[in-house]
């Protein structure tokens, strides 16, 4: 199958999951908390359940790992990756900057990506050497190339638990001129898609870091981990415009050797 065939099928079954989701956003959800803490609701497990139906009949072969169901076919070469809903914590308040994200790996190779915002009508999708698409357009992310012009996300401020983190966080946005902490999965469509210049999360899964990554290179971004290796199952993620890319590891990074 082609890559742009696989675009197509993570694009068609984000926006199948999203809807679901979405059926159930602002209404009156009950919150249970799975070990790890987090939040999941019937939203996020109706949404998975039908992503994997979708993809059960469509690929009957390849693996499905998902946030609230877990891996089966764990011996499959090909895997997709479900998060149904990347930003619980927003959706449960009503706040609408969460996603649907969809992965489609080879090994550790991401082949093509879909995350579906069904709570504000945007759509990011890629594919490898496809490019990124939002909206049916191309998705580029921005030339801005110093920091008192960029904008930086973050989905919260967690990595300030770390002292030496915290301190290099803190010095870089005081050099910018838009600091926001709505961030997710959101954060990083704003990235390629040129409207931020850096979004980053202490932590992700693999559901969370693989059906952003491609996009964000894909629009001519750069995307690491907090050490400077562009890699899924690192020390959480850092994504940037190419411009600025050298600029902000420099000051971020926990090590300097490796930066992209």
């Amino acid at each position: 199958m082609t890559t742009e065939a696989l675009m197509q099928a993570a694009s068609e079954v984000a926006t199948l999951a999203g809807a679901i989701a979405h059926q159930h956003f602002r209404t009156a959800l009950s919150v249970e908390h799975k070990a790890d803490g987090s939040e999941v609701t019937i939203a996020d497990r109706a949404a998975e359940q039908a992503a994997r139906d979708w993809l059960e009949k469509h690929f009957p072969r390849d693996g499905i790992i998902g946030e609230e169901f877990g891996d089966s076919a764990s011996d499959a070469r090909r895997k997709w990756i479900v998060d149904p809903i990347d930003g619980t914590k927003s959706f449960v308040k009503g706040v609408p900057l969460w996603g649907t994200l969809v992965a489609v790996m080879e090994d550790d190779q991401v082949l093509a990506s879909a995350c579906d915002f069904a709570a504000v009508g945007e759509h990011l999708a890629a594919g490898l050497g496809c490019g990124a698409w939002w909206n049916g357009r191309r998705a580029r992310v921005s030339g801005v190339d110093s920091l008192d012009r960029a904008t930086l996300l973050c989905t919260d401020a967690a990595f300030q638990d770390r002292p030496d983190r915290g301190e290099r966080w803190r010095s870089l946005s005081q050099s910018t001129a838009i600091l926001r902490s709505w961030g997710d999965c959101y954060g990083y469509l704003m990235v390629a898609t040129g409207r931020a210049e850096l979004m980053t999360d202490s932590r992700l899964n693999l559901w969370d870091a693989a059906p952003v990554q491609l996009p964000v290179t894909e629009a001519g971004g750069v995307f690491t981990d907090w050490n400077g290796v562009g890699t899924l199952r690192g020390s959480g993620a850092i994504a940037t415009n190419a411009a600025l890319a050298k600029t902000i590891r420099e000051k971020l990074l926990d090590r300097t050797e490796g930066a992209s």
